[in-house]
């Protein structure tokens, strides 16, 4: 005779294998680390990548649009900097050296995940905040699309660089970790 409370058990087994709350082995970690990156490909500095290559490629009222766009989000990020400055200053290294302290100190798996995701989207976010002083000041005195394209393109080809070289030292430590407690199992 099956006991009620069994099934229950099953259910929560059934359950905790299928969300698995270890980072490294989720493939929903693996997507979401995929998604980021794709998207701060893409998004360069708050302006969408086909934009871009529509305003090299065609010129005129494209290219009229990208500097406009740039130069709103550059206007946006600094006044961000400017009034959220300090405060950013102190809360995210406060919380980046929280999550490295937590994840590779004492070894928490989902602190380790967070620090591998949120360590290069700041160092990316400081680079925007670099272009967008260099933006403004451009715009500001004068400089066209061309300046706006090339700008924008070194900055993408910088976000790529640090989201390639983030996405192989996360692969790696992923796969380390979970052979580690494969053979520890």
């Amino acid at each position: 005779m099956p006991v009620a409370g069994a099934n229950r058990v099953e259910i929560f087994d059934v359950i905790t294998r299928l969300i698995d709350l270890r980072s490294f082995s989720n493939l929903w970690y693996w997507i979401a680390l995929a998604a980021i990156w794709s998207s701060a490909s893409h998004w360069v500095m708050g302006v969408p990548w086909d934009m871009v290559g529509r305003a090299r490629r065609k010129g005129g009222d494209a290219a009229a649009d990208l500097v406009q766009i740039a130069g709103v989000n550059a206007r946006r990020l600094n006044r961000i900097r400017g009034d959220a400055g300090v405060s950013m200053a102190v809360s995210i290294p406060f919380l980046l050296s929280f999550l490295i302290i937590t994840g590779f100190v004492y070894g928490s798996e989902t602190a380790q995940a967070f620090a591998l995701l949120l360590v290069p989207l700041m160092l990316v976010f400081g680079l925007s905040l670099r272009l967008a002083i260099r933006l403004e000041d451009a715009l500001t005195s004068g400089a066209g699309a061309e300046f706006v394209i090339a700008a924008l393109s070194r900055h993408r080809i910088s976000i790529q660089t640090v989201g390639v070289i983030s996405i192989i030292v996360t692969s790696l430590w992923g796969m380390f970790q979970n052979l580690r407690i494969s053979l520890m199992v």
